[in-house]
């Protein structure tokens, strides 16, 4: 049975990689896999996802816009057996309920890779969409500088002062963005506050 997974952790924790890893190991049993990533990250370009360990592959850009279901009907010619999308943090809540749809008619798994939450710790919509429509969740894991898990994108001015306020999406890498545990996250807010 198909179904719709959202794969999701903090930066740094290799969502990129696994989803080039997932399309590689499709395409190694013959399968075609259609790699989708919202257009809104243009960090790597629009059409490429790449992680930070040099992984790299084209995928097709998709809009806030654009409507998943029919782009996927139209283009059914093409087989597609598996789809797989990075950043899907980025993706329209609607896109989400798209995704889904494609799932159930035509009985193909949905792999989606993104953060849960911004560095406010607040859920971006479409996430919040994927735990409330994925079949399947799951939590990629990586460490906080003091060892504990990392749970929180805490976001970094230019001289490393974590940041409590701004636009919940600011595109960036490891120079704007560390992974924290929240109790580390927690005392760097403080200490900001305090300052």
């Amino acid at each position: 049975m198909a179904k719709l997974y959202f794969r999701y952790g903090v930066m740094g924790s290799s969502k990129s990689a696994q989803a080039l890893i997932t399309k590689f190991n499709y395409e190694e049993q013959g399968m075609h896999v259609w790699l989708l990533k919202p257009a809104r990250d243009t960090r790597d370009g629009s059409n490429i996802v790449r992680s930070r360990i040099g992984l790299e592959q084209k995928a097709d850009a998709i809009g806030e816009e654009v409507d998943l279901f029919a782009v996927f009907q139209a283009r059914e010619k093409e087989f597609y057996e598996v789809i797989i999308v990075d950043e899907a943090q980025f993706l329209m809540p609607s896109q989400v309920e798209q995704l889904r749809h494609i799932v159930d008619t035509y009985h193909i798994p949905v792999l989606c890779f993104g953060l849960r939450t911004d560095f406010r710790t607040k859920l971006f919509p479409a996430s919040a969409r994927l735990f409330e429509l994925a079949d399947s969740i799951s939590e990629l894991k990586t460490v906080c500088a003091c060892g504990s898990k990392a749970m929180v994108n805490a976001r970094l001015d230019k001289e490393g002062h974590v940041l409590t306020e701004g636009e919940q999406v600011f595109l960036g890498g490891s120079e704007s963005y560390r992974p924290m545990c929240y109790r580390c996250w927690k005392k760097a807010t403080k200490k900001e506050l305090e300052e």
